[in-house]
């Protein structure tokens, strides 16, 4: 096994009122340490269960799921999951906010403590931190739950629609400072979008899963110029069109 991370043949079946349903199917994949790969598909395809087999929320029917060789049984402390909304504590301070994996996980030690700090204050929010989440833009909340993930230094970061909650304006603005956020930490990126523009602008390579059942339809390798390689430039690009067609191409969502 090559990857930080490899998903082995996996595959779920949920029970429902009215028979087996099955959510992905023999999906298998390898992600090398410090890629950032994209997953996209069309909605409701089981982007998110994937996401949630890779963190160990769920055990998948068939197949497995392996970190750095070692196969997922049960929630994983190798990854960190971030979701589509910030789920701040409004009666916590930013820094309690950002303490908050640490004390879940028994982890509130002053090394920890003391790189949660240094987090907040690369990334500018340390002015902010004895403030409050109500008191803090969309895109400064979202900065501040990734603070949150990253403290526990998670091998792999699971991103599951992390900016769909955000107006457009600030989405566009906070892809960039994130993926240099995650460029610097040297951190191992997942993320599920329904957003093919996003994809192609943060990701090394793109997944492109089929309709229910999902499976692996193409995974495309993502090339842009290193003085062209942060999102927004990546936009500006026009091999980005040819890149969004081709996946556009290819998403079944006109079945």
């Amino acid at each position: 096994m090559g990857g930080v991370l490899q998903v082995d043949g996996v595959g779920q079946i949920y029970q429902a009122a009215n028979g087996e349903i099955e959510a992905i199917k023999e999906i298998s994949f390898e992600v090398e340490k410090g890629e950032f790969i994209s997953v996209v598909g069309p909605s409701g395809c089981g982007k998110s269960t994937l996401l949630s087999i890779i963190s160990g929320l769920y055990t998948p029917t068939v197949g497995s799921v392996y970190i750095n060789g070692s196969k997922v049984c049960g929630i994983s402390r190798e990854t960190g999951y971030m979701l589509q909304n910030d789920n701040l504590l409004e009666w916590r301070s930013v820094l309690k906010n950002v303490y908050l994996g640490l004390e879940i996980r028994r982890m509130l030690t002053p090394e920890y403590k003391n790189y949660a700090k240094e987090l907040l204050k690369n990334y500018g929010l340390y002015d902010f931190k004895d403030k409050y989440p109500s008191q803090l833009s969309g895109g400064m909340r979202q900065r501040a739950a990734l603070i949150r993930t990253l403290a526990v230094r998670p091998e792999i970061l699971l991103l599951d629609e992390a900016f769909s909650a955000l107006d457009y304006q600030t989405r566009i603005s906070l892809t960039d400072d994130v993926y240099k956020i995650l460029k610097r930490e040297k951190k191992t990126v997942v993320m599920v979008t329904h957003d093919i523009s996003e994809a192609i602008s943060m990701s090394d390579r793109v997944i492109v899963l089929t309709k229910r059942p999902a499976c692996v339809k193409s995974i495309h390798n993502v090339s842009f110029p290193d003085n062209e390689d942060f999102p927004l430039q990546r936009r500006n690009n026009p091999d980005f069109r040819r890149y969004f067609n081709k996946i556009w191409g290819e998403l079944d969502v006109h079945v």
